[in-house]
């Protein structure tokens, strides 16, 4: 468990706090040097991914053609076909406490499938090729972040999140621009991305393979000795009021979260902003993910994350309302983007810290990747739902029964107001 505080603290107490990637004793602000690895890891390998997700959806829709419905098909691979390894992810972490040798074979995998992208021209293909790229991030997701959480104080966790949003959001607002800048500056615009890409990855994997402890095991709190990693043992964390109340509620709210890429294609088309111009679109959200990821971390930790959780989906039902508005082309996308990284920044990190008071330290993938799975899931078939809606309605129609469902959901979550565990 969390070292103490306390003044008194040994300098023995220090040096186990050193070798666990926990902050030393004494030093409250600190946050562990785990959280920090992890955050360059993911600052790097966010860079590369979100070079790819910036040109994806405008190589997708006008270099290969698609229709709305078969982007929203490959969207709802490249964000939800996670939710079906992420259990088996989370099961391989818990075992022997492997967590570091799981989340490095997933970033591999990721890694590994960029340069792949330039050989594929078809729907079935491409569809492929995203689906191995999610099965890394699948693997990798639940034993990070129970990485972050074993490492850090049940009271700091909200923090501890934020502080790793916050450097892989830094990524996320690099990434679009490296894209960016290549894009004006090569021929062949998107191979060259593509190869960048794969480059940068690599770079994150042996960050990861250097710097990240291979352990941070917290001590079983009274009741958990019995806890041993198995499947029947993580579904039968559902049996937690707590985990389960917070599981229904990231279900309930991610059947109603539009695709990130949805939303940058509907601003391009009220705008009429430039190709060259669309990879700049995600900046807009990852620096007001930035800004706010720490800011609404450490607030979580004071007033409930659970809260937090919600409101964030508050400011996503703004953004849905203001691009359904008739606003000035000069208002709309800042605003718009605004309350798109506002919501990330207020639920990302926040529904992990929140679920993890929830779990035994000797299932903390397991617990994670339950509720992280769920989500991804209902974002999956949210994401299949609007594409279909949009080819068969049109895109504004397609939002506004988006925007029905989330308020339906954000009173659901209200009502239901999951317990928390600390």
């Amino acid at each position: 468990m969390y070292v103490s505080e306390s003044r008194g603290s040994t300098p023995a107490a220090a040096s186990r706090s050193a070798a666990r990637g926990l902050p030393r004793p004494g030093r409250r602000s600190a946050v562990a040097s785990t959280v920090l690895a992890l955050g360059a890891v993911s600052l790097i390998t966010d860079i590369s991914s979100e070079m790819v997700t910036a040109v994806l959806p405008l190589y997708l829709v006008t270099g290969l053609g698609l229709s709305p419905l078969g982007f929203g098909l490959l969207d709802g691979v490249y964000n939800g076909f996670s939710a079906l390894v992420r259990l088996v992810g989370g099961h391989l972490a818990d075992r022997g406490g492997r967590h570091k040798q799981v989340a490095a074979f997933g970033y591999g995998l990721s890694a590994l499938c960029k340069p792949l992208l330039l050989a594929a021209h078809t729907l079935p293909l491409i569809g492929a090729v995203l689906a191995a790229d999610r099965t890394g991030k699948g693997l990798r997701t639940a034993p990070r972040d129970a990485l972050i959480s074993l490492s850090s104080p049940p009271q700091g966790r909200g923090r501890a999140f934020g502080v790793h949003r916050a450097m892989d959001t830094t990524g996320a607002l690099l990434g679009p621009l490296v894209a960016f800048l290549i894009l004006r500056q090569a021929a062949d615009g998107y191979d060259a991305v593509f190869t960048v890409s794969f480059c940068v990855a690599m770079v994150g994997v042996l960050v990861l393979l250097l710097f990240v402890p291979s352990r941070a095991r917290e001590a079983a709190a009274p009741g958990d000795g019995a806890e041993r990693p198995s499947l029947r043992a993580a579904v039968a964390l559902l049996g937690r009021r707590e985990l389960r109340g917070l599981a229904l509620c990231a279900v309930a709210l991610g059947l109603a979260t539009v695709s990130d890429s949805f939303v940058y294609l509907m601003l391009q088309r009220r705008l009429g902003v430039p190709d060259r111009w669309f990879a700049l679109l995600p900046l807009g959200t990852a620096a007001a993910f930035l800004l706010l990821a720490v800011p609404l971390g450490r607030w979580a930790d004071r007033v409930g994350r659970w809260r937090v959780f919600v409101g964030g989906h508050v400011a996503l039902l703004l953004a849905y309302g203001l691009l359904l508005a008739h606003l000035r082309a000069g208002v709309l996308p800042y605003a718009v983007l605004a309350l798109h990284g506002t919501f990330y920044a207020a639920t990302d990190g926040v529904l992990m810290a929140a679920a993890a008071g929830s779990v035994p330290a000797a299932l903390r993938s397991s617990g994670l990747a339950l509720v992280q799975t769920g989500q991804a899931a209902a974002r999956f078939c949210c994401s299949i739902a609007f594409g279909a809606a949009w080819t068969a309605f049109g895109d504004r129609s397609a939002l506004a029964g988006a925007a029905v469902a989330l308020l339906a959901s954000v009173a659901l979550s209200i009502r239901l107001r999951p317990a928390e565990a600390v």
